[in-house]
């Protein structure tokens, strides 16, 4: 059993109960990336789930687990998911770099406002970069990890679900998805990135990784060793008000709007900015005493809210019937309540625990 793990906790819980957070982030991680707002009609859920839960839902659950494992914070999360972000983008399907990569669906138009953006020498758009790894970070890790945590009782939400095996078979499953989606993209686009822009790529995300590695993100005074303990034991919180979870709700929909306030290079900076401000306020509130887990999981769901809300004014990457269409933006709507409710409720009867974001 690996370090930071509670053998007596583990041993009290049959085998099925320990899976079933696992199998349903494996899940529910490529259906937020890919379903939630509206890129696929109805007919195509359940391939999206075959096909891209090893690969979204491994990397969900191997960047969950070694956060939890460390002890450390939602900083180590979000900085992981910006370099799974970036590998997947940069390296496994390569649409960063990739001009072509939205031709042949209905968002071929968006390829003009990607080119306003090219950064040079390495030939990407920066507004792409921001927009794939922006969803990366929130659709494809957080938001699903926070539901799954949020539908746990307190003594199960920050502690590590799998042991030495389990992350060798889910590293696996991952690395054989993501081998999987760049040979089927390969094969389908011709495209190769060049060795400057794979380069660039490969440095981003080892560079992200060390960064949310620090030992900086861990709870103060624990070791790797401690960490499940960490979860629960705080450590002394700053004597400030926090605000309802429903204003930090509404903070993340009215940044979710104003990315997309400009085109060109000061849209892309308006962005930028945006996502700082936000992300420091969450750093700052989150430090104070009365910051729990409903107000990361509405942090965490407003994002997902606000895009299956738009989901029925954008078409699925490949043509479908309206009905089809229809059926699968009614079907994102009723998922997506179903899971805010769901966790709301299951929260509201839990005891009330404090946790920390940094």
């Amino acid at each position: 059993m690996p370090t930071g793990q509670d053998p007596a906790a583990a041993d009290r819980l049959p085998l099925r109960r320990r899976l079933l957070p696992v199998v349903a982030l494996l899940l529910l991680a490529p259906w937020a990336a890919e379903c939630s707002w509206g890129g696929f009609a109805i007919d195509d859920f359940l391939l999206v789930l075959i096909f891209l839960g090893p690969m979204y839902g491994g990397a969900a659950i191997l960047i969950r687990e070694t956060a939890r494992h460390l002890g450390a914070s939602w900083p180590t999360i979000v900085l992981l998911a910006a370099a799974f972000g970036v590998f997947q983008a940069g390296l496994v399907d390569q649409s960063l770099f990739n001009a072509d990569f939205l031709d042949d669906t209905q968002y071929a138009d968006t390829r003009a406002a990607a080119e306003a953006t090219l950064v040079p020498g390495l030939e990407f758009s920066l507004r792409q970069a921001f927009d794939y790894v922006g969803n990366h970070i929130v659709l494809t890790i957080c938001a699903p990890i926070v539901f799954v945590e949020s539908f746990l009782g307190p003594k199960r939400r920050l502690r590590p679900w799998l042991g030495r095996f389990g992350l060798v078979v889910v590293s696996v499953l991952y690395l054989l998805g993501s081998l999987l989606i760049f040979s089927d993209i390969n094969d389908d686009k011709g495209f190769l990135a060049s060795p400057l822009q794979l380069s660039f790529a490969t440095l981003l995300v080892l560079a992200l990784v060390t960064t949310a590695l620090l030992p900086h993100w861990r709870r103060p005074g624990r070791t790797a060793g401690g960490a499940w303990r960490a979860a629960e034991q705080r450590e002394p919180r700053r004597i400030r008000r926090v605000p309802h979870p429903l204003w930090v709700g509404l903070l993340i929909v009215l940044a979710r709007f104003g990315t997309d306030l400009a085109p060109g290079w000061t849209g892309v900076g308006i962005a930028l900015g945006i996502a700082a401000v936000v992300g420091g306020l969450l750093s700052y509130w989150s430090s104070g005493v009365g910051w729990g887990q409903r107000h990361v999981l509405v942090a965490g769901s407003a994002s997902v809210v606000s895009a299956a809300a738009f989901a029925y004014l954008v078409p699925p990457y490949s043509a479908a019937s309206p009905a089809a269409a229809l059926a699968g933006d009614i079907a994102v709507t009723v998922v997506t309540l179903t899971l805010v409710v769901g966790a709301w409720w299951r929260l509201r009867a839990s005891p009330a625990v404090h946790v920390a974001a940094s």
